[in-house]
């Protein structure tokens, strides 16, 4: 989806030119007005800004808890199925509308990876307040995967206190996995035209073999379906401190990837896995899913995916009940994914 995007910014960046030059604003979150905390349905970041919750609960105590981190113009219900289907198996699980998307103030503007870093560790504390004792993990999907790593990889100050992290295809395709004329079809739209909004319409990709599902995200007016080329450019920013984070993520750490990902390409998912430090071999584990889309939790497949996050809170050493470890650890050795062209 980024590439067909970075297509159309060639064209728009060249006409930008003859018009006026412009700078991508961020919009980050505002100075200390008051302590993280839940209120009703919201989480109230430390400046204030509410940001809407949804949760899923197990019946009894929970064994082991979610923060879950949506995706790029998505939001919190991103996690509906899995979270609903894990509550049943004893697993409680929390998602909130990161700032700039879902239902909040400033939708479709881009706050900066240190806003989101600093939201994810506040909200993670908050959480495991929540539940003394009980293993906390954080899931994030493609953007949110990698705010995670980005955020795994920082200081002690804005890194969750988590047991671990699972990464679904987190974003990792940045500039350095970039054509040359992709980064400069970047910048250029970026500094001419950052407020100019573009859509996926037309676009060659398939980002779930779920289509009733992918039809219902197209009635959703929380998920974004104009972006701000600006935040496109704010995206690309993240995905670069993810992909250089990679040699510092110690986390222990189950890593989500699909054959048939359309949105984040394997090469630079893969420089990403192989970039992770050697002392943490042990404690992360890369999946491949051959099948698998962008949107894995959410495939037709998906409750393969959530039976490995399941198998792997239970026991993080064992095997994963799909196999799709053996197949990361194969392709890992090949130095390719064979369902990537």
């Amino acid at each position: 989806m980024i590439r067909g995007v970075l297509r159309r910014l060639a064209v728009l960046g060249l006409c930008g030119l003859l018009a006026a030059c412009a700078v991508p604003l961020t919009y980050p979150a505002g100075p200390a007005a008051t302590k993280p905390h839940f209120l009703m349905d919201w989480f109230v970041a430390r400046d204030g800004i509410r940001m809407t919750v949804r949760s899923w609960r197990p019946k009894g105590p929970a064994k082991a808890v979610i923060v879950a981190l949506h995706g790029f113009n998505d939001y919190s219900n991103f996690f509906q199925a899995p979270g609903a289907w894990l509550a049943d198996r004893g697993v409680a699980s929390y998602a909130y509308d990161q700032r700039g998307f879902g239902d909040g103030i400033g939708i479709g503007l881009w706050a900066g990876a240190e806003s989101y870093v600093r939201d994810l560790a506040d909200f993670t504390a908050l959480v495991r307040r929540s539940h003394p004792g009980v293993p906390v993990y954080v899931l994030g999907d493609s953007m949110g995967g990698a705010v995670a790593l980005v955020a795994g990889a920082g200081p002690a100050e804005t890194r969750p206190q988590a047991d671990g992290m699972i990464l679904a295809a987190p974003a990792v395709w940045g500039r350095t996995a970039m054509t040359w004329y992709e980064r400069a079809a970047l910048w250029t739209a970026a500094h001419t035209i950052p407020t100019f909004r573009l859509t996926a319409q037309g676009l060659d990709i398939q980002p779930s073999d779920n289509i009733d599902m992918l039809r219902a995200l197209g009635r959703d007016w929380r998920v974004i379906k104009r972006t701000r080329v600006e935040t496109i450019h704010g995206l690309v920013g993240l995905m670069d401190r993810a992909q250089a984070a990679a040699p510092r993520f110690s986390e222990r750490a189950l890593i989500l990837y699909g054959g048939k990902d359309d949105i984040i390409p394997g090469r630079p998912t893969l420089t990403m896995v192989r970039r992770l430090p050697a002392a943490a071999r042990d404690r992360q584990t890369f999946a491949l899913y051959d099948g698998g889309h962008h949107m894995l939790l959410r495939d037709l497949n998906a409750e393969v995916v959530w039976r490995d996050i399941l198998a792997w809170i239970d026991t993080a050493h064992a095997p994963l009940p799909s196999g799709a470890d053996r197949r990361g650890a194969l392709v890992l050795e090949k130095g390719s994914l064979a369902a990537k062209p």
